[in-house]
């Protein structure tokens, strides 16, 4: 039996994926929506749980084998199963509760494929894991070209803050260096990673653990490495078992300059 992603490369199945679950997104915008505590001040809403279903019936339909870790429905499919995928539904739930239209849709296939939907702007950026590409509305689709021409840097400001006693991200915008070289922005969704390869931002910077497996982060992780981003952890590790957060930048010059002012006591 056929179903309309017969044919899809994983690329292909990841984006139809962001776009189902954008759609919903978009169209439970400005809804009273219920909202499911997690606890330390974040929350999930009746769209996060939609988005996700919607993802997840495209997974299903596409990939019948795979399993799928989802941020709201947790781990399905078979233990044995030898691909994952990584949804995140809405990141930025709380930009969206509050009316602020910063949000975005996360899949990613770690190693194979990932797609980010900005269900505000129209806009996909997707990967098959060696180029990438943005598409519009109409289905135009424009490789990815990082710049740090914007000088824009964007930091993650949310909590937690495993690395505190030797990094902290607000220290990093205090720096008087910081003000000589960049501009800072707060998206506080991870869509501003996937800037990043886009050219959108110089560079984006968030403390953490190992993020490569997050499924807040890896489709925009994906997305950087497709384009030759300049990827480290906080502490200029690797991405990945053991890491550090993420600091991710467009070019060499500007992550070496970033490295910098982390290091600094």
């Amino acid at each position: 039996m056929t179903n309309s992603y017969d044919g899809l490369d994983d690329s292909g199945v990841a984006v139809a994926a962001v776009r189902a679950g954008a759609e919903v997104v978009r169209g439970m915008y400005g809804q009273e929506l219920a909202r499911i505590d997690k606890g330390a001040g974040d929350f999930a809403t009746e769209a996060d749980v939609a988005a996700e279903q919607a993802i997840l019936d495209v997974l299903r339909a596409a990939r019948p084998d795979d399993a799928v870790l989802g941020e709201e429905g947790g781990r399905q499919g078979a233990a044995a199963a030898g691909r994952e995928w990584l949804v995140d539904p809405l990141c930025g739930t709380l930009n969206y509760a509050a009316g602020t239209l910063v949000v975005a849709v996360n899949v990613a296939l770690p190693g194979r494929a990932a797609a980010v939907a900005d269900p505000f702007a129209g806009e996909v950026l997707a990967t098959d894991g060696e180029h990438a590409w943005a598409l519009s509305t109409s289905g135009e689709r424009t490789p990815l070209v990082p710049s740090s021409a914007s000088r824009l840097v964007d930091v993650n400001l949310d909590p937690p803050f495993p690395s505190a006693r030797a990094f902290r991200a607000v220290d990093l915008l205090a720096a008087p260096s910081f003000a000589e070289h960049f501009r800072p922005r707060v998206v506080s969704s991870s869509l501003a990673l996937a800037w990043v390869a886009a050219g959108r931002r110089a560079a984006y910077v968030t403390d953490g653990g190992d993020l490569s497996g997050s499924v807040h982060f890896a489709a925009g992780i994906a997305l950087c490495r497709a384009v030759g981003c300049v990827l480290t952890g906080v502490d200029g590790g690797p991405v990945g078992a053991g890491g550090r957060g993420i600091v991710a930048a467009a070019d060499a010059e500007t992550h070496a300059r970033l490295m910098g002012m982390i290091a600094q006591p």
